[in-house]
């Protein structure tokens, strides 16, 4: 059986770390996670490549691939 390829567009959060380096997160695929890098530009690869690799995982294992519903807005705040 061969799966249709569906194109999905993900809310991926990167975060800068106290040491410095740079994770990614993806709230709509618990457990995908890129962690460790130098710079964002690299946790945003490789963010890539995990979700690719955690949709194949989920495609295999029979389990639904979430609908990526997650959103993001930057709000004002006084400090």
């Amino acid at each position: 059986m061969e799966h249709e390829h569906k194109y999905l567009e993900y809310l991926v959060v990167i975060e800068r770390a106290d040491d410095g380096s740079y994770s990614a997160y993806v709230p709509d695929l618990p457990g995908c996670v890129a962690c460790g890098q130098d710079t964002p530009e690299q946790a945003k690869e490789l963010i890539r490549e995990a979700i690719d690799i955690h949709i194949q995982g989920m495609i295999e294992d029979g389990d639904p691939v979430p609908e990526p519903v997650s959103k993001a807005e930057y709000v004002s705040a006084s400090a």
